[in-house]
């Protein structure tokens, strides 16, 4: 039977991309059975019924996949946030990066727009972008207006799945029409009645882009700790994690403990106050969690 990669879902149609050649199929009602969704990025087997139609049999195993957007198999995420317009938000940054961090994909921190930037905004873009560096983090400042920093992207989004994420209105668009002209993906201003990007990406679709694939996705409007634990949240700031190898009591949270390496680091300066509060806030949230039945 002939394998392929799931790179478009469409109205209860599936476009598997196998080879050269893409074929629309269709999911058998096995998968509605078992409550198995195939999604985007999935490998599966399928049933050609002719060059260009067929039926998709199997699903095979992920090694990851996301809710919002819905797409599995993701090597990596770019996560696309602008220095203004909307303004740079380091707990919105944060709350993308535990989650990231949490289905074990690779993060990489894109901040767009630099060009509309004055000498006070660019300052603060680069000392941020500088303690995330410092954290662990890849970070790429860019413009898809200038074209700054495009051709140092495009060798990251080689031979893997890369899903770019982040709120409506960043540039995740105008960033893969840099990356991509021929691509002419629909771009829209900001409202200026919300403050916020208008939705212009209606699906998840995978799209061939230097040498890798890329998905464009819907903008992102809430984004929840439905599966951490408190005791998971640590693993997910790697900062926090170096130093808590140095925590004096094993399992440490580093909210009360005494003799918190952690908390010590902040004091420090070795962890940017934003992230530790950042963790705490998180930590909060996950333990008010109302339980799921």
């Amino acid at each position: 039977m002939p394998e392929g990669k799931i790179i478009k879902a469409l109205s209860g149609f599936y476009y598997v991309l196998s080879g050269n050649e893409t074929v629309q199929c269709r999911g058998r009602g096995v998968f509605r059975k078992n409550k198995v969704t195939p999604l985007v990025g999935d490998e599966v087997v399928f049933q050609a019924e002719n060059d260009k139609e067929g039926y998709i049999l199997e699903v095979k195993d992920r090694k990851n996949e996301l809710v919002r957007p819905p797409i599995a198999n993701v090597d990596q995420a770019i996560l696309v946030f602008s220095a203004v317009e909307p303004s740079f938000s380091t707990a919105l940054l944060d709350r993308f990066l535990v989650l990231v961090e949490f289905n074990h994909i690779k993060p990489i921190i894109c901040i767009t727009k630099m060009d509309l930037t004055d000498d006070d905004q660019n300052k603060e873009i680069q000392m941020y972008a500088e303690e995330y560096r410092k954290a662990g983090y890849q970070v790429l400042l860019t413009s898809s207006e200038t074209e700054e920093g495009i051709h140092e992207l495009l060798p990251f989004l080689d031979g893997v799945i890369s899903v770019f994420a982040g709120q409506s209105g960043v540039g995740k668009s105008s960033l893969l029409n840099a990356l991509r002209p021929d691509l002419e993906l629909r771009t829209d201003d900001i409202s200026s009645h919300l403050g916020r990007g208008k939705h212009t990406t209606r699906h998840v679709e995978l799209m061939k882009v230097g040498n890798g694939l890329v998905a464009d996705t819907p903008g992102f409007s809430s984004l929840e700790f439905i599966d951490i634990e408190v005791e998971e949240l640590n693993f997910c700031f790697p900062d926090i994690q170096h130093h808590s190898e140095d925590c004096k009591f094993r399992g440490c949270l580093h909210m009360a403990e005494p003799k918190c390496a952690v908390k010590l680091a902040v004091d420090n300066q070795e962890i940017p106050p934003y992230r530790y509060e950042h963790y705490k806030t998180f930590f909060q949230e996950i333990k008010e969690r109302k339980p799921r039945y």
